[in-house]
Protein backbone atom coordinates (compact mmCIF):
# COMPACT_ATOMS: atom_id res chain seq x y z
CA UNK A 1 0.00 0.00 0.00
CA UNK A 2 1.40 2.92 -0.56
CA UNK A 3 -0.13 6.71 -1.88
CA UNK A 4 -1.71 5.90 -5.08
CA UNK A 5 -4.64 3.80 -2.79
CA UNK A 6 -5.35 6.62 -0.80
CA UNK A 7 -9.22 6.82 -0.75
CA UNK A 8 -9.14 10.69 -0.74
CA UNK A 9 -7.47 10.85 -3.97
CA UNK A 10 -9.95 12.62 -6.53
CA UNK A 11 -8.75 13.45 -10.25
CA UNK A 12 -9.23 15.94 -12.59
CA UNK A 13 -10.87 13.90 -14.81
CA UNK A 14 -14.46 14.08 -13.40
CA UNK A 15 -15.63 11.02 -14.73
CA UNK A 16 -12.86 9.11 -12.63
CA UNK A 17 -14.71 10.10 -9.73
CA UNK A 18 -18.10 8.49 -10.01
CA UNK A 19 -18.54 6.46 -7.35
CA UNK A 20 -19.36 3.35 -10.29
CA UNK A 21 -16.26 4.42 -12.02
CA UNK A 22 -14.47 1.17 -13.60
CA UNK A 23 -11.20 3.05 -13.93
CA UNK A 24 -11.06 5.82 -10.64
CA UNK A 25 -7.15 7.50 -10.08
CA UNK A 26 -6.74 4.48 -8.05
CA UNK A 27 -6.52 1.80 -10.52
CA UNK A 28 -4.86 3.22 -13.89
CA UNK A 29 -4.64 -0.05 -15.64
CA UNK A 30 -2.58 -0.64 -18.74
CA UNK A 31 -4.25 -1.52 -22.78
CA UNK A 32 -2.98 -1.10 -26.15
CA UNK A 33 -5.30 0.34 -28.54
CA UNK A 34 -5.96 3.30 -30.66
CA UNK A 35 -8.63 5.67 -32.23
CA UNK A 36 -11.99 3.84 -33.95
CA UNK A 37 -11.83 3.79 -37.97
CA UNK A 38 -8.69 5.23 -38.25
CA UNK A 39 -5.32 3.27 -39.50
CA UNK A 40 -3.24 5.28 -36.36
CA UNK A 41 -0.84 2.59 -34.87
CA UNK A 42 -1.81 0.77 -31.87
CA UNK A 43 -0.16 2.34 -28.93
CA UNK A 44 -0.28 1.69 -24.89
CA UNK A 45 -2.46 3.30 -22.87
CA UNK A 46 -3.59 3.30 -19.45
CA UNK A 47 -7.00 4.39 -18.24
CA UNK A 48 -8.72 7.32 -16.46
CA UNK A 49 -12.35 7.16 -15.88
CA UNK A 50 -14.12 7.43 -19.17
CA UNK A 51 -10.90 7.88 -21.30
CA UNK A 52 -7.84 6.59 -22.12
CA UNK A 53 -3.96 8.37 -21.45
CA UNK A 54 -1.79 7.71 -24.68
CA UNK A 55 1.28 7.15 -23.32
CA UNK A 56 2.87 8.21 -26.67
CA UNK A 57 1.18 11.51 -26.22
CA UNK A 58 2.55 11.61 -23.40
CA UNK A 59 6.23 11.21 -23.74
CA UNK A 60 6.00 14.23 -26.21
CA UNK A 61 4.59 16.45 -23.56
CA UNK A 62 8.01 15.57 -21.52
CA UNK A 63 5.99 16.25 -18.75
CA UNK A 64 6.93 12.90 -17.20
CA UNK A 65 10.18 12.20 -15.81
CA UNK A 66 10.35 8.30 -15.22
CA UNK A 67 12.93 6.49 -17.93
CA UNK A 68 10.13 3.87 -17.49
CA UNK A 69 7.68 5.32 -19.98
CA UNK A 70 10.21 4.57 -22.69
CA UNK A 71 8.99 0.83 -22.62
CA UNK A 72 5.25 2.27 -23.04
CA UNK A 73 5.99 4.01 -26.54
CA UNK A 74 5.46 1.08 -28.24
CA UNK A 75 2.18 -1.25 -29.95
CA UNK A 76 2.31 -3.89 -26.88
CA UNK A 77 3.14 -4.06 -23.36
CA UNK A 78 5.43 -6.54 -23.08
CA UNK A 79 8.59 -4.62 -22.75
CA UNK A 80 6.96 -3.07 -19.99
CA UNK A 81 6.23 -6.20 -18.17
CA UNK A 82 9.45 -7.21 -18.30
CA UNK A 83 11.29 -4.26 -16.31
CA UNK A 84 9.68 -5.52 -12.84
CA UNK A 85 7.61 -4.77 -10.19
CA UNK A 86 9.86 -1.34 -9.05
CA UNK A 87 9.90 0.13 -12.00
CA UNK A 88 6.05 -0.38 -13.14
CA UNK A 89 6.04 1.04 -9.35
CA UNK A 90 7.67 3.81 -10.34
CA UNK A 91 5.69 4.87 -13.69
CA UNK A 92 2.19 4.25 -11.81
CA UNK A 93 3.44 6.54 -8.91
CA UNK A 94 4.33 9.52 -11.42
CA UNK A 95 1.18 8.92 -13.11
CA UNK A 96 -1.09 8.96 -9.90
CA UNK A 97 0.30 12.41 -9.20
CA UNK A 98 -0.04 13.75 -13.16
CA UNK A 99 -3.56 12.77 -13.16
CA UNK A 100 -4.71 13.79 -9.22
CA UNK A 101 -6.38 17.11 -8.68
CA UNK A 102 -4.24 19.80 -8.48
CA UNK A 103 -1.67 19.00 -11.08
CA UNK A 104 -0.28 22.26 -13.02
CA UNK A 105 0.28 20.62 -16.02
CA UNK A 106 -3.59 19.00 -16.75
CA UNK A 107 -4.24 20.95 -19.66
CA UNK A 108 -1.32 19.65 -21.56
CA UNK A 109 -2.53 16.19 -20.51
CA UNK A 110 -5.25 16.73 -21.52
CA UNK A 111 -4.74 16.74 -25.04
CA UNK A 112 -3.51 13.09 -24.68
CA UNK A 113 -7.28 11.60 -23.32
CA UNK A 114 -9.29 10.07 -25.75
CA UNK A 115 -12.69 9.05 -25.06
CA UNK A 116 -13.05 5.38 -24.63
CA UNK A 117 -16.04 5.26 -26.50
CA UNK A 118 -13.81 6.32 -29.43
CA UNK A 119 -11.18 3.39 -29.23
CA UNK A 120 -10.37 -0.30 -30.59
CA UNK A 121 -8.40 -2.43 -28.92
CA UNK A 122 -5.51 -4.89 -29.90
CA UNK A 123 -4.37 -7.75 -27.59
CA UNK A 124 -2.44 -6.09 -24.90
CA UNK A 125 0.83 -8.30 -25.06
CA UNK A 126 1.94 -10.50 -27.80
CA UNK A 127 1.07 -13.55 -25.71
CA UNK A 128 3.99 -16.32 -26.56
CA UNK A 129 2.53 -19.11 -23.81
CA UNK A 130 -1.13 -19.87 -22.78
CA UNK A 131 -1.75 -22.37 -19.81
CA UNK A 132 -5.01 -22.90 -18.54
CA UNK A 133 -5.79 -23.98 -14.61
CA UNK A 134 -8.49 -25.91 -13.06
CA UNK A 135 -8.20 -23.72 -10.03
CA UNK A 136 -11.72 -23.89 -8.72
CA UNK A 137 -12.72 -26.95 -6.52
CA UNK A 138 -16.36 -26.20 -6.39
CA UNK A 139 -16.38 -26.05 -10.52
CA UNK A 140 -14.00 -29.32 -10.25
CA UNK A 141 -16.35 -31.11 -8.21
CA UNK A 142 -19.56 -30.14 -10.18
CA UNK A 143 -18.01 -31.17 -13.14
CA UNK A 144 -16.72 -34.36 -11.71
CA UNK A 145 -20.10 -35.19 -10.78
CA UNK A 146 -21.30 -35.44 -14.12
CA UNK A 147 -18.89 -38.06 -14.88
CA UNK A 148 -17.94 -40.03 -11.97
CA UNK A 149 -21.31 -39.21 -9.06
CA UNK A 150 -19.16 -41.69 -6.69
CA UNK A 151 -15.69 -40.07 -6.87
CA UNK A 152 -15.80 -36.19 -8.39
CA UNK A 153 -12.81 -35.42 -7.04
CA UNK A 154 -9.79 -37.24 -8.19
CA UNK A 155 -7.03 -37.76 -5.44
CA UNK A 156 -4.20 -35.78 -7.02
CA UNK A 157 -6.43 -32.40 -7.36
CA UNK A 158 -6.00 -31.66 -3.60
CA UNK A 159 -2.20 -31.53 -4.13
CA UNK A 160 -1.09 -30.31 -7.21
CA UNK A 161 -2.43 -26.94 -9.22
CA UNK A 162 -3.74 -28.94 -12.55
CA UNK A 163 -3.14 -27.10 -16.02
CA UNK A 164 -3.05 -27.50 -19.30
CA UNK A 165 -1.18 -25.55 -22.37
CA UNK A 166 -3.17 -23.46 -24.33
CA UNK A 167 -3.46 -22.19 -28.17
CA UNK A 168 -2.57 -18.71 -28.09
CA UNK A 169 -2.88 -17.78 -31.64
CA UNK A 170 -6.79 -17.63 -31.24
CA UNK A 171 -7.03 -15.34 -27.86
CA UNK A 172 -8.72 -12.43 -29.08
CA UNK A 173 -9.92 -9.18 -27.32
CA UNK A 174 -13.07 -8.07 -25.95
CA UNK A 175 -15.83 -7.79 -28.77
CA UNK A 176 -14.49 -10.78 -30.39
CA UNK A 177 -16.82 -12.53 -32.54
CA UNK A 178 -15.99 -16.08 -33.50
CA UNK A 179 -17.32 -18.95 -35.43
CA UNK A 180 -18.78 -22.19 -33.83
CA UNK A 181 -16.34 -24.70 -33.62
CA UNK A 182 -16.69 -27.71 -35.80
CA UNK A 183 -15.53 -31.39 -34.91
CA UNK A 184 -15.97 -34.94 -33.79
CA UNK A 185 -19.04 -35.45 -31.75
CA UNK A 186 -20.21 -39.12 -30.46
CA UNK A 187 -23.84 -38.76 -29.97
CA UNK A 188 -25.04 -41.37 -27.56
CA UNK A 189 -27.79 -42.63 -30.02
CA UNK A 190 -24.87 -43.42 -32.99
CA UNK A 191 -22.52 -46.04 -32.93
CA UNK A 192 -19.81 -44.04 -34.66
CA UNK A 193 -18.53 -40.42 -34.30
CA UNK A 194 -19.85 -37.76 -36.88
CA UNK A 195 -18.05 -34.36 -38.14
CA UNK A 196 -20.56 -31.63 -37.59
CA UNK A 197 -20.50 -28.09 -36.00
CA UNK A 198 -20.72 -28.44 -31.56
CA UNK A 199 -23.84 -28.66 -29.92
CA UNK A 200 -23.34 -27.92 -26.59
CA UNK A 201 -21.23 -24.52 -26.53
CA UNK A 202 -20.23 -23.02 -23.42
CA UNK A 203 -18.20 -20.06 -21.75
CA UNK A 204 -16.09 -20.07 -18.93
CA UNK A 205 -15.56 -17.21 -16.60
CA UNK A 206 -12.36 -17.08 -15.39
CA UNK A 207 -9.57 -14.51 -14.18
CA UNK A 208 -6.32 -14.21 -16.73
CA UNK A 209 -2.86 -13.63 -15.24
CA UNK A 210 -0.25 -11.66 -17.23
CA UNK A 211 3.44 -12.46 -16.46
CA UNK A 212 6.36 -10.48 -16.02
CA UNK A 213 10.41 -10.77 -16.20
CA UNK A 214 11.45 -14.51 -17.25
CA UNK A 215 13.00 -16.84 -14.95
CA UNK A 216 15.91 -18.87 -16.61
CA UNK A 217 15.29 -22.02 -17.82
CA UNK A 218 15.83 -25.12 -14.89
CA UNK A 219 15.14 -22.65 -12.42
CA UNK A 220 12.04 -22.55 -10.30
CA UNK A 221 10.72 -19.12 -9.07
CA UNK A 222 10.09 -19.79 -5.32
CA UNK A 223 6.74 -18.82 -3.76
CA UNK A 224 8.19 -15.93 -1.78
CA UNK A 225 9.48 -14.90 -5.30
CA UNK A 226 6.06 -15.57 -7.29
CA UNK A 227 4.11 -12.25 -7.39
CA UNK A 228 7.34 -10.73 -8.50
CA UNK A 229 6.62 -11.96 -11.80
CA UNK A 230 2.86 -11.21 -12.39
CA UNK A 231 2.01 -7.76 -13.88
CA UNK A 232 -1.68 -8.24 -13.39
CA UNK A 233 -4.65 -9.34 -14.08
CA UNK A 234 -7.68 -9.24 -16.48
CA UNK A 235 -10.62 -11.44 -17.26
CA UNK A 236 -10.96 -14.36 -19.42
CA UNK A 237 -13.56 -16.45 -21.41
CA UNK A 238 -12.61 -19.54 -22.02
CA UNK A 239 -15.13 -20.74 -24.73
CA UNK A 240 -15.39 -24.69 -24.41
CA UNK A 241 -17.26 -26.99 -27.07
CA UNK A 242 -18.41 -29.48 -24.82
CA UNK A 243 -19.64 -32.43 -26.76
CA UNK A 244 -16.27 -32.56 -28.59
CA UNK A 245 -14.53 -32.31 -25.64
CA UNK A 246 -16.43 -35.27 -23.99
CA UNK A 247 -15.43 -37.48 -26.88
CA UNK A 248 -11.68 -35.96 -27.52
CA UNK A 249 -10.43 -35.79 -23.85
CA UNK A 250 -9.21 -38.60 -22.97
CA UNK A 251 -6.50 -39.82 -22.37
CA UNK A 252 -4.49 -36.55 -23.17
CA UNK A 253 -7.53 -33.69 -22.13
CA UNK A 254 -8.81 -30.55 -24.21
CA UNK A 255 -7.31 -30.27 -27.54
CA UNK A 256 -10.33 -28.40 -30.47
CA UNK A 257 -12.74 -28.33 -27.71
CA UNK A 258 -10.55 -25.68 -26.36
CA UNK A 259 -8.28 -23.88 -28.61
CA UNK A 260 -10.75 -22.42 -31.24
CA UNK A 261 -11.45 -18.90 -29.65
CA UNK A 262 -10.59 -17.42 -26.25
CA UNK A 263 -11.31 -13.66 -25.37
CA UNK A 264 -9.43 -11.57 -22.95
CA UNK A 265 -10.64 -7.90 -21.62
CA UNK A 266 -8.41 -5.24 -23.06
CA UNK A 267 -7.43 -3.90 -19.62
CA UNK A 268 -4.90 -5.26 -17.51
CA UNK A 269 -5.16 -3.98 -13.55
CA UNK A 270 -1.94 -4.53 -12.05
CA UNK A 271 -0.85 -6.09 -8.70
CA UNK A 272 -0.24 -2.84 -7.24
CA UNK A 273 -3.59 -1.41 -7.82
CA UNK A 274 -5.21 -4.63 -6.28
CA UNK A 275 -3.30 -4.37 -3.12
CA UNK A 276 -6.26 -2.96 -0.81
CA UNK A 277 -8.27 -5.73 -1.89
CA UNK A 278 -5.83 -8.82 -0.97
CA UNK A 279 -7.44 -11.83 1.62
CA UNK A 280 -6.15 -14.33 2.94
CA UNK A 281 -6.03 -17.33 0.99
CA UNK A 282 -7.90 -19.77 3.63
CA UNK A 283 -8.34 -23.56 2.79
CA UNK A 284 -11.03 -25.94 4.65
CA UNK A 285 -8.96 -27.27 7.16
CA UNK A 286 -10.11 -31.10 6.57
CA UNK A 287 -8.35 -30.51 3.10
CA UNK A 288 -4.03 -31.07 2.53
CA UNK A 289 -1.77 -28.39 3.33
CA UNK A 290 -0.08 -27.67 0.23
CA UNK A 291 3.29 -29.17 0.03
CA UNK A 292 5.96 -26.70 1.12
CA UNK A 293 7.10 -25.50 -1.97
CA UNK A 294 3.62 -24.07 -2.60
CA UNK A 295 3.47 -22.58 1.09
CA UNK A 296 4.74 -19.15 2.59
CA UNK A 297 3.66 -17.14 5.06
CA UNK A 298 2.79 -14.32 2.38
CA UNK A 299 0.88 -16.32 0.62
CA UNK A 300 -1.39 -17.12 3.42
CA UNK A 301 -1.88 -14.28 4.41
CA UNK A 302 -2.21 -11.92 1.24
CA UNK A 303 -2.13 -14.61 -1.21
CA UNK A 304 -5.92 -14.04 -2.40
CA UNK A 305 -7.86 -11.25 -4.14
CA UNK A 306 -11.50 -10.38 -2.87
CA UNK A 307 -12.75 -9.61 -6.46
CA UNK A 308 -16.34 -10.11 -7.76
CA UNK A 309 -16.85 -11.54 -10.59
CA UNK A 310 -20.53 -11.43 -12.69
CA UNK A 311 -21.45 -13.29 -16.29
CA UNK A 312 -24.09 -11.62 -18.38
CA UNK A 313 -25.93 -12.86 -21.25
CA UNK A 314 -27.78 -11.03 -24.42
CA UNK A 315 -29.05 -12.74 -27.07
CA UNK A 316 -30.08 -11.72 -29.88
CA UNK A 317 -33.56 -11.47 -29.82
CA UNK A 318 -33.05 -9.67 -26.10
CA UNK A 319 -31.10 -7.50 -28.34
CA UNK A 320 -33.59 -6.71 -31.07
CA UNK A 321 -35.93 -6.09 -28.28
CA UNK A 322 -33.60 -3.48 -26.56
CA UNK A 323 -33.19 -5.51 -23.64
CA UNK A 324 -30.48 -5.40 -21.37
CA UNK A 325 -27.93 -8.46 -20.65
CA UNK A 326 -29.20 -10.40 -17.97
CA UNK A 327 -27.31 -12.02 -15.08
CA UNK A 328 -26.48 -15.72 -15.15
CA UNK A 329 -23.68 -15.94 -12.26
CA UNK A 330 -21.90 -13.94 -9.72
CA UNK A 331 -18.97 -15.36 -7.73
CA UNK A 332 -15.68 -14.07 -6.15
CA UNK A 333 -11.81 -15.00 -7.18
CA UNK A 334 -11.41 -16.16 -3.85
CA UNK A 335 -12.95 -19.03 -4.84
CA UNK A 336 -10.27 -20.56 -6.09
CA UNK A 337 -8.46 -23.48 -4.49
CA UNK A 338 -4.98 -22.21 -5.46
CA UNK A 339 -3.52 -18.86 -5.53
CA UNK A 340 -1.40 -16.83 -8.61
CA UNK A 341 1.53 -17.12 -6.65
CA UNK A 342 0.57 -21.17 -6.16
CA UNK A 343 0.04 -21.20 -10.10
CA UNK A 344 3.09 -19.66 -10.94
CA UNK A 345 5.58 -21.29 -8.94
CA UNK A 346 4.20 -24.55 -9.78
CA UNK A 347 4.43 -24.10 -13.46
CA UNK A 348 8.16 -23.41 -12.92
CA UNK A 349 9.13 -26.20 -10.40
CA UNK A 350 10.41 -28.46 -13.15
CA UNK A 351 12.38 -25.73 -14.61
CA UNK A 352 9.91 -24.04 -17.26
CA UNK A 353 10.98 -20.50 -17.96
CA UNK A 354 8.22 -18.17 -18.45
CA UNK A 355 8.42 -15.21 -20.54
CA UNK A 356 6.81 -11.49 -20.37
CA UNK A 357 3.28 -11.34 -21.82
CA UNK A 358 2.76 -15.02 -21.43
CA UNK A 359 -1.12 -16.06 -20.12
CA UNK A 360 -2.16 -17.93 -17.19
CA UNK A 361 -6.11 -19.18 -16.76
CA UNK A 362 -7.55 -19.74 -13.55
CA UNK A 363 -9.87 -22.27 -14.91
CA UNK A 364 -13.99 -21.82 -14.24
CA UNK A 365 -14.21 -19.22 -11.08
CA UNK A 366 -17.09 -21.55 -9.86
CA UNK A 367 -18.47 -20.76 -6.09
CA UNK A 368 -20.13 -22.84 -3.63
CA UNK A 369 -23.56 -21.66 -3.99
CA UNK A 370 -26.22 -21.46 -6.39
CA UNK A 371 -25.81 -18.61 -8.25
CA UNK A 372 -22.19 -18.54 -8.52
CA UNK A 373 -21.79 -21.19 -10.96
CA UNK A 374 -19.52 -19.82 -14.14
CA UNK A 375 -20.55 -21.98 -16.58
CA UNK A 376 -23.59 -23.17 -18.51
CA UNK A 377 -22.47 -27.34 -18.18
CA UNK A 378 -22.61 -26.59 -14.10
CA UNK A 379 -25.64 -24.02 -14.63
CA UNK A 380 -27.80 -26.37 -16.55
CA UNK A 381 -26.03 -29.78 -14.71
CA UNK A 382 -24.59 -31.22 -17.73
CA UNK A 383 -28.12 -29.96 -19.84
CA UNK A 384 -30.51 -31.54 -17.96
CA UNK A 385 -32.24 -28.40 -16.01
CA UNK A 386 -32.64 -25.82 -18.87
CA UNK A 387 -32.44 -22.22 -17.69
CA UNK A 388 -35.37 -19.35 -18.88
CA UNK A 389 -34.55 -16.35 -19.36
CA UNK A 390 -36.56 -13.12 -18.36
CA UNK A 391 -37.82 -12.95 -21.96
CA UNK A 392 -38.97 -16.65 -22.28
CA UNK A 393 -36.08 -17.61 -23.98
CA UNK A 394 -34.54 -21.25 -23.05
CA UNK A 395 -30.35 -21.90 -22.76
CA UNK A 396 -28.89 -24.91 -22.28
CA UNK A 397 -25.70 -23.95 -24.25
CA UNK A 398 -24.71 -21.13 -26.09
CA UNK A 399 -26.89 -20.78 -29.12
CA UNK A 400 -25.94 -18.70 -32.95
CA UNK A 401 -26.19 -14.47 -31.86
CA UNK A 402 -25.67 -14.98 -28.03
CA UNK A 403 -23.12 -12.56 -26.73
CA UNK A 404 -21.78 -13.39 -22.90
CA UNK A 405 -20.61 -10.41 -21.21
CA UNK A 406 -17.68 -10.71 -17.91
CA UNK A 407 -17.34 -7.72 -15.85
CA UNK A 408 -15.50 -8.32 -12.26
CA UNK A 409 -15.26 -5.42 -9.71
CA UNK A 410 -12.80 -4.85 -6.07
CA UNK A 411 -14.86 -3.12 -3.43
CA UNK A 412 -13.96 -2.80 0.12
CA UNK A 413 -14.67 -0.67 3.53
CA UNK A 414 -11.95 2.32 3.35
CA UNK A 415 -10.69 1.67 -0.09
CA UNK A 416 -11.75 3.19 -3.53
CA UNK A 417 -13.64 0.45 -5.31
CA UNK A 418 -12.19 -0.23 -9.04
CA UNK A 419 -13.43 -2.52 -12.04
CA UNK A 420 -11.74 -4.17 -15.13
CA UNK A 421 -13.86 -3.05 -17.54
CA UNK A 422 -15.74 -5.68 -19.66
CA UNK A 423 -14.60 -8.83 -21.53
CA UNK A 424 -17.47 -9.28 -24.67
CA UNK A 425 -17.79 -12.01 -27.59
CA UNK A 426 -20.44 -13.51 -29.24
CA UNK A 427 -20.99 -16.69 -31.37
CA UNK A 428 -21.59 -16.55 -35.33
CA UNK A 429 -22.98 -19.56 -37.22
CA UNK A 430 -20.37 -22.29 -37.81
CA UNK A 431 -18.43 -21.47 -41.09
CA UNK A 432 -19.54 -24.07 -43.71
Amino acid sequence: MNKTHDPALQSWVESANLPDADFPVQNLPFAVLRRRHCDEVFRVAVAIGDFALDLSSLQKTGLLTAKELDACVASSLNEFMSLGSASWSVLRAELSVMLTEGYAGCDLIRACLIPLSDVEYALPAVIGDYTDFYTSIHHATNIGKLFRPDNPLLPNYEYVPIGYHGRSSSIGVSGQTFHRPVGQLKLPEKEAPIVAPCRRLDYELEVGIFVGPTNSSGYAVPIEDAEDHIFGLCLLNDWSARDIQAWEYQPLGPFLAKNFASTISPWIVTLEALAPFRAEFERDSARPAPLPYLSSSKNSTTGAVDLQLEVLIQTSRMLQEGKSPERLSLSNFTDSYWTMAQMLTHHTVNGCNLRPGDLLGSGTMSGSTHGSQAALIEITEGGKSPVTLGNGEIRTFLEDGDTVIMRARCERAGATSIGFGEVVGTVAPAAV
